[in-house]
């Protein structure tokens, strides 16, 4: 994500076909859904604020049933193709185009790329893993500004990464020994951080998990007992856990945990899929009733050059059907 995502250069099977790592195997499903809807963009007004058809950005009815009781997941059992999450209610949300960029750009360009078509902007407010580290205009007085300019936030927090993350630059922050306690303290300090910067509760924080080798056993365990962990954390905080992988590995391993019946889990899940159109409801990991309504982010393109209002960014295109920050 930002400035170091690789993308796996992995084949999505269907998910009825994959026996997925240190999970129950989930039982037989339907095929995807026709590719039946239109181009979610092909009206969009500027800054990404126009009213899309809810046949282009939904996948069909809510998942609104209360969330389990908290502990581990039943090692055998019937599967399920509906995520076990929570309700989401009362939530500020966003429908449009969003961008991120690995540093937080000064008010002066977020107020220049208000002519632009996007509406939200994703921002690394935390987390060791972070690409950019030093984010000098990033805190509170910078997050109240873009709000009265009229911008969404998306808060992203990049902490330890997978055992066998794939990106190089990334091998220094694997998970250790104790992957559910770690995920438990940087939960904490997700949501630490973001109080710290007036991200209050009720919004939503996106744990960032670049692309790793999920179908290694050991790993794929450590890695879902992390998010875990985290997930927890930061749910009862008050906070709404989100998740940001590659579609064909972080995205493909949690989809794989909803249907064997795994607790705990992000409420939203932001995939990343470079080199395709920007669609929510056709993505080939996620079926329609796998995090439908207002939970899903589609990171569709990345490192690209933008110029608004005399200023450029590199940045990551995202469209957005999803929660943002409330920011006090």
């Amino acid at each position: 994500m930002g400035l170091v995502l690789v993308l796996m250069a992995l084949t999505a099977l269907p998910a009825s076909a994959r026996g997925e790592p240190g999970l129950p195997q989930p039982s037989p499903t339907h095929g995807p859904h026709p590719d039946a809807h239109p181009d979610p963009l092909a009206d969009l007004a500027p800054r990404g604020l126009a009213t899309f058809p809810d046949s282009a950005l939904d996948d069909g009815a809510a998942l609104d049933a209360p969330a389990p009781a908290p502990g581990p997941a039943p090692a055998d059992g019937p599967s399920t193709s509906e995520p076990l999450l929570p309700s989401l209610s009362n939530l500020r949300t966003f429908r449009g185009l969003a961008f991120d960029t690995c540093m937080a750009p000064s008010l002066d360009t977020m107020r220049r790329w208000r002519a632009s078509k996007y509406g939200a902007v994703g921002v690394y407010y935390g987390g060791r893993g972070r690409a950019c580290p030093h984010q000098p205009r990033l805190g509170h007085r910078w997050m109240k500004g873009v709000q009265r300019l009229g911008w969404r936030v998306l808060p992203v927090y990049v902490g330890s990464q997978s055992p066998c993350v794939v990106e190089r630059h990334k091998k220094g922050y694997r998970i250790g020994r104790h992957a559910w306690s770690e995920g438990v303290r940087e939960g904490r300090d997700a949501v630490r951080r973001a109080w710290a910067v007036g991200i209050r509760p009720g919004s939503p924080l996106y744990l960032d998990m670049e692309a790793y080798k999920y179908r290694q056993k050991k790993c794929a365990r450590a890695t879902l007992a992390f998010v875990r962990g985290w997930d927890r954390q930061v749910r009862g905080k008050g906070y709404v856990p989100g998740f940001y992988s590659s579609a064909d590995s972080g995205v493909a391993h949690m989809r794989a945990a909803a249907r064997a019946g795994v607790r705990d889990l992000p409420s939203v899940i932001w995939f990343a899929r470079w080199h395709a159109r920007p669609r929510l409801s056709r993505e080939p990991v996620l079926w329609r009733s796998a995090w439908s309504r207002q939970r899903r982010i589609h990171q569709y393109a990345g490192n690209v050059k933008e110029r608004h209002g005399g200023r450029t960014l590199v940045i990551d295109r995202n469209l957005v059907h999803a929660p943002v920050a409330r920011i006090r």
